[in-house]
């Protein structure tokens, strides 16, 4: 079934990779309004088309519009416009055939292309793929349409199981029933799992959502946030559930090279160039084309260079050292820093007309003291994976040790606590971490926290039942009856401190 799906394309590998991303993304959707919207993006992506049309047929007999992807056009009309079968031949022909139908020029064929967005470049290339649901019968069409000659009858087989799946995704979707507003409210299971990361706090769950708002936007994304928050991660996890998954992702530190060799790195350079360019060298922006480069530590660029990357930006072209001429780059730009670029600009010390155009969609990620509860989850996942590392049984924790997890403020955030329990595991001789090989700091008793009593026992309770829930996974069940509570109360004071359970398991 593969060879029928990929041997007619170019780079079957890469495709079958860019297929099965697009395949996760939709299976994770939940949201009927959003999920059509990542259809006609993924099958854009895949087909490399200008266009992609999704459409749905309803039970009056029309087909109608209800998601369109197409840079540079607004797509709020998308759903407003239904059209009937008779007035459509090409749509027309792909419902009643029940067959893909594929046009190298559609200028030429005769069918009608009045519903396509009406360009200053006409339509060139068309594919139309029949869409079907669980009983086998027609129920859509996805359509892609190129503005040059695009050979997109390969691309057919795949682009039909890919919309089938979103199809009938969509309806599973609008038959749910919807939840009473008088019942307890079930949280779904956290956001941060969907892109790889750790965490289901109130504050990682508002940064994934902020992810999931510009993974297929083409802006560019400022991740802003104290040393070790983890933005190489952040950035690493836009990229995966991104489009450009399959693509490379270029990770370059501004502040690990002096000024003349950043440049060079960055920008590539001509043989000649300089007293040592012996040959062509294509730079960062050259190996990222197509994917994602992260500049990390953006803040220590030299202004310099700062003018260069804002022509990037503008243009979309580079020009290395030594070069007559620029040329065109597809990259997607991820900037982080944990500097405060607003008042470097007001210091003149960073462009301002840079530092605009790389917020374009910020993100502030988090410190861990802000991620009530993520540091117990954090702390167990970074054990696992030095237990693996050094091929040892998994460890176990005191209780006196997770204590002083959840009361240190961790300065270093994630790095920090990554380090401290990776150090802990090599020191543990009898499988459990104990709060000497943590060596942690004792908080001063001086110390005053302004939150009520009621806060402080919030705090402590919701850590010692994110923890009893991860040693019993996630069955609340069992985690009620090892706390001596009724399953019930679990479940209210679950809800009263807004910790995720809606993935929980049951025991049958």
């Amino acid at each position: 079934m593969t060879d029928n799906l990929l041997t007619q394309l170019p780079d079957p590998l890469a495709y079958a990779d860019a297929l099965s991303a697009c395949f996760t993304r939709l299976g994770f959707d939940s949201d009927e309004h959003s999920l059509p919207g990542a259809c006609v993006a993924g099958a854009a992506q895949l087909s490399r088309c200008e266009l992609s049309q999704l459409y749905l047929l309803e039970e009056t007999g029309r087909l109608e519009l209800i998601a369109q992807h197409l840079p540079g056009r607004s797509e709020a009309g998308a759903t407003a416009s239904s059209s009937d079968l008779r007035n459509q031949q090409l749509l027309h022909y792909t419902m009643n055939q029940g067959m893909a139908l594929s046009l190298d020029d559609v200028q030429s064929s005769g069918y009608d292309t009045g519903f396509l967005p009406a360009l200053a470049t006409p339509w060139c290339a068309v594919l139309s793929v029949p869409l079907f649901n669980r009983l086998g019968s027609v129920t859509g069409v996805l359509l892609c349409a190129s503005q040059g000659p695009a050979p997109l009858r390969g691309y057919a087989p795949s682009l039909g199981q890919l919309g089938s799946f979103a199809v009938n995704q969509l309806l599973m979707l609008r038959a749910m029933p919807s939840r009473p507003a008088a019942t307890t409210p079930q949280r779904s299971a956290p956001l941060a799992g969907q892109y790889g990361l750790i965490g289901g706090s109130a504050a990682m769950e508002q940064t994934c959502r902020l992810i999931s708002k510009v993974l297929h936007a083409p802006y560019t994304v400022l991740l802003r946030g104290e040393t070790g928050t983890g933005k190489e991660v952040v950035a690493r996890a836009i990229h995966a559930a991104g489009p450009r998954s399959a693509k490379a992702f270029v990770v370059q530190n501004c502040a690990a090279f002096p000024e003349g060799l950043l440049e060079s790195e960055l920008f590539g350079y001509r043989k000649g160039a300089f007293t040592g360019a012996e040959r062509n060298y294509a730079g960062l922006f050259d190996a990222a084309d197509g994917g994602t480069l992260l500049l990390d530590e953006i803040g220590d660029m030299p202004l310099s260079l700062q003018a260069k990357l804002l022509r990037v930006l503008q243009e979309g072209e580079v020009r290395p050292l030594g070069a007559s001429a620029a040329h065109k780059v597809d990259v997607r730009i991820i900037a982080a820093t944990h500097r405060d670029l607003a008042a470097m600009v007001a210091e003149g010390s960073f462009r301002e007309d840079l530092y605009y155009r790389l917020a374009q969609f910020p993100i502030l990620l988090p410190a861990l003291r802000e991620r009530d509860g993520d540091v117990l989850q954090l702390a167990r996942h970074f054990a696992d994976k030095a237990c693996a590392a050094l091929g040892r049984a998994a460890v176990e924790w005191s209780n006196v040790a997770l204590d002083q997890l959840s009361s240190h403020g961790f300065p270093g955030n994630v790095r920090e606590l990554k380090c401290l329990v990776e150090r802990a595991v090599l020191l543990c001789d009898d499988n459990v971490i104990l709060p000497a090989h943590l060596a942690l700091p004792l908080a001063p008793a001086a110390a005053v926290d302004d939150a009520t009593l009621r806060q402080r026992m919030e705090r402590v309770e919701r850590v010692f039942l994110l923890d009893c829930l991860h040693k019993n996974r996630g069955n609340r069940t069992r985690t009620a009856r090892e706390l001596g509570v009724a399953r019930r109360t679990l479940l209210y004071r679950l809800a009263r401190l807004n910790i995720p359970f809606g993935d929980a398991r049951e025991e049958r």
